[in-house]
């Protein structure tokens, strides 16, 4: 270790100072920076932590391993103590300025996510793990500040003695701290897992008041939900938090399904039987798909010369191109089957063997950028052609770092400021970021950019900018001058939009039955002939 030691220096007193329980770890950070002459600043710390090179040897390495994992925590409590002291200055800032009691606070939380480059959600979480932390867990913040516990272990901690009293959770954090050693790592905890530790922890919250144990046990039910999310090759993880009883129930039922379906000669495995009797049971269609709406958006290539350039699921993501068009066609998926299997299928009605209807609709992107083109209006609320293109083009909320589901279609430059209805000045945004987005002080406005670019400004004077993903069969640089026509398939729903104002659309005669690339110029939907 001595090329780390060898860089000598420390910081100031003052820089390390509340920190009653850092052990050697957290002191040999220390040295690790680099003296600099006035006021430290992360920027000093992260040039300093740069030049520092890879030891020479084995154990050399894991001692800087275990180090940088300890620097993490370090700078996670200290994150924790300046998003605590930036929501007191804003709430100063909004009393000073008028704002009533009860609306003070307001986008603290998407600030320190912004700046965390996390989603809002998640930025109104951590800001509520710092106040916990700083004002009824000191003994915590400490363990997190020395490094014996990480930022995801004393979110643990906080989460499982939120249902107790400020008194109470200081009781608790002091008997861990104290009575068990769970905290200092040298009690008979040291080295637990977090299964370990959240026992220890609820253990001590029972002890303290069990009344409000049982009582958040109760009000549990009232959490119930059920929540989709990606799976890596082209599968979602749909997910349902019930009441024991009823989960138990339904699990039950889903496997006497799957074992009588086998003993009666069915091969599938049974977890492929129970999955398909789910959907089977909710959607009431073997498929799954019935009466509701599933937009793919691919190049016209992929979809009829069984070109590879993979398409977008909206709400998932990226998929392959061949498992598009078998959605696309109807056909049925076998294992094994791959790009090559579905390039020389022959050509089917779009609708042959699906059992639900199939619209294509065309978008045309601008040549150089691959950005889609849309209609304007005059209206005050986004019509519902330009609705579903936005949910097109933004996929999920346009807000950075947050992918949540588009709830909100917004004026980027409000209506009350004489914001048009437009592509440009729409974009997509989930419910909690559109209130925020209205909090005073926030700004947004479209800049020039690759494609459709959004600048959000927030109170602090701080920019961020979100640019919309390319359409399939275009590049992240842009489209280059040959830029396709991207189709909209939408499986199970009714008669396609058009998005070209009716000036621009073309004459019945004119109209193409089925989509294909005519140009980049004005935007304009077909209707597919059955």
């Amino acid at each position: 270790m001595e090329a780390v030691q060898g860089l000598g220096g420390a910081l100031p007193p003052a820089q390390v100072a509340g920190n009653p329980a850092a052990p050697a770890a957290a002191t040999r950070l220390v040295s690790w920076v680099a003296p600099v002459p006035g006021v430290l600043s992360v920027a000093d710390i992260s040039r300093s932590l740069l030049s520092v090179p890879v030891a020479a040897d084995g154990p050399g390495m894991i001692d800087q391993v275990r180090e940088l994992e300890d620097l993490k925590s370090l700078a996670a409590a200290k994150q924790a103590r300046i998003a605590v002291a930036f929501d007191l200055s804003q709430r100063r800032e909004q009393a000073a300025a008028g704002v009533p009691a009860k609306e003070q606070g307001a986008g603290v939380a998407a600030q320190v996510a912004l700046a965390r480059r996390e989603s809002p959600a998640r930025g109104g979480r951590l800001l509520g793990l710092a106040k916990a932390l700083t004002t009824e867990m000191p003994h915590t913040l400490a363990a997190l500040q020395s490094g014996q516990l990480n930022e995801w272990r004393a979110t643990l901690i906080v989460k499982e003695t939120a249902c107790l009293s400020a008194e109470d959770r200081c009781a608790v954090d002091e008997e861990l701290a104290a009575d068990t050693g769970t905290l200092s790592g040298t009690g008979a905890l040291a080295g637990a897992g977090d299964r370990a530790i959240l026992a220890a922890v609820r253990a001590a919250a029972y002890r303290r008041d069990p009344h409000s144990v049982a009582r958040r046990a109760n009000q549990a039910v009232n959490d119930r939900t059920v929540t989709l999310r990606p799976a890596p090759d082209t599968m979602a993880r749909l997910s349902a938090l019930l009441p024991v009883a009823q989960g138990v129930a339904v699990y039950a039922a889903l496997t006497r399904h799957a074992d009588t379906a086998r003993s009666n000669g069915d091969d599938r495995s049974r977890s492929a039987a129970m999955a398909d009797e789910l959907v089977q049971r909710i959607t009431g269609t073997p498929a799954g798909i019935s009466s509701i709406e599933v937009q793919l958006v691919m190049t016209d290539r992929t979809l009829f010369q069984a070109d590879s350039e993979p398409a977008r699921l909206a709400g998932y993501g990226i998929v392959p191109a061949h498992w598009a068009r078998q959605t696309i066609l109807g056909q049925q998926e076998h294992p094994g089957a791959g790009p090559a299997d579905s390039a020389s299928a022959p050509e089917t009605d779009l609708r042959a063997g699906s059992g639900t209807d199939v619209w294509l609709r065309r978008v045309f992107t601008a040549p150089g950028t691959g950005e889609l083109l849309a209609m304007d209006s005059k209206a005050r609320l986004f019509p519902p052609g330009l609705r579903r293109f936005l949910q097109v083009r933004d996929d999920t909320c346009r807000i950075p770092y947050c992918d949540a589901p588009i709830r909100h279609h917004d004026h980027i430059i409000p209506w009350h400021q004489d914001g048009p209805t437009t592509s440009t000045n729409g974009q997509g945004l989930c419910e909690a970021c559109n209130h925020t987005k209205e909090t005073p002080g926030f700004s947004a406005r479209p800049v020039p950019g690759p494609r459709h670019t959004v600048e959000l400004k927030t109170p602090t004077g701080h920019t961020y900018h979100s640019t919309a993903l390319p359409p399939p069969g275009t590049g992240l640089e842009g489209a280059g001058a040959g830029a396709p026509a991207a189709i909209a398939a939408v499986l199970a729903t009714g008669p396609p939009y058009e998005l070209a104002p009716r000036a621009a659309r073309a004459a019945p005669s004119q109209r193409a039955r089925r989509p294909a690339v005519v140009g980049n110029a004005q935007s304009a939907y077909s209707r597919p002939k059955h």
